[in-house]
């Protein structure tokens, strides 16, 4: 439908890097922990707003310049299918203790100032643009009829996905009572399930056949 493939391995994926250590987790984490689940969940809920910002963009900005050449389309996946490739060796290569920041200390704030705080760390970071554009099309066959409308759904899925993870993760660390922090031993096994992930994936879809 809307020539969407790979459908399980898209979700699949996109659960393994909502689950990834990283900025969005450290501010959910030390909201959660300093002011209760409310704060996380707001936070959460900002990140959200701001990822659901970037799909948009992302796709009305692929529509417009790809709709009617299935052969930039295709440079575009081989491209996206490049950065895969480099986000993999950079997570095979990782050591120990790599990625995973201390939390900081923070002022509380009230909870629409955080749900703020959480649109702003997405909307303002260009990794996550990058991401959508690389990642998302290789999903997408390049005769696909209606690009944008597979490239907003396949966005509204991980979406959705990440805040699952996103509001459980708050819900956890306010039970906790405390700032976590990933045992290293597990942040690097995440890095290293998810940059094989990556590796497999990357060569796959740059040897691919249009669909």
């Amino acid at each position: 439908m809307f020539g969407i493939h790979d459908l399980a391995l898209f979700v699949v994926s996109g659960l393994l890097l909502n689950i990834m250590p990283g900025p969005d987790s450290l501010l959910i984490m030390t909201r959660s922990a300093t002011q209760g689940w409310r704060a996380g969940s707001a936070a959460a809920l900002g990140i959200g707003t701001g990822t659901f910002v970037h799909i948009v963009a992302a796709a009305l900005g692929l529509s417009a310049i790809l709709a009617t050449s299935a052969a930039a389309f295709t440079v575009v996946k081989l491209a996206g299918a490049a950065y895969i490739l480099y986000l993999a060796v950079g997570m095979l290569l990782s050591k120990r203790g790599d990625g995973v920041e201390k939390p900081l200390t923070v002022t509380p704030l009230p909870l629409r100032r955080i749900y703020a705080q959480g649109i702003l760390t997405n909307v303002l970071n260009p990794k996550v643009a990058l991401f959508f554009l690389a990642f998302v099309p290789q999903f997408i066959a390049a005769n696909a009829p209606h690009k944008a409308a597979a490239f907003l759904i396949l966005g509204a899925i991980f979406n959705i996905n990440g805040m699952l993870w996103c509001h459980a993760l708050a819900l956890f660390t306010a039970q906790a009572r405390a700032r976590l922090k990933l045992n290293p031993a597990v942040t690097q096994w995440l890095n290293r399930a998810t940059g094989g992930l990556f590796v497999w994936l990357g060569v796959k879809l740059a040897l691919a056949k249009p669909h």
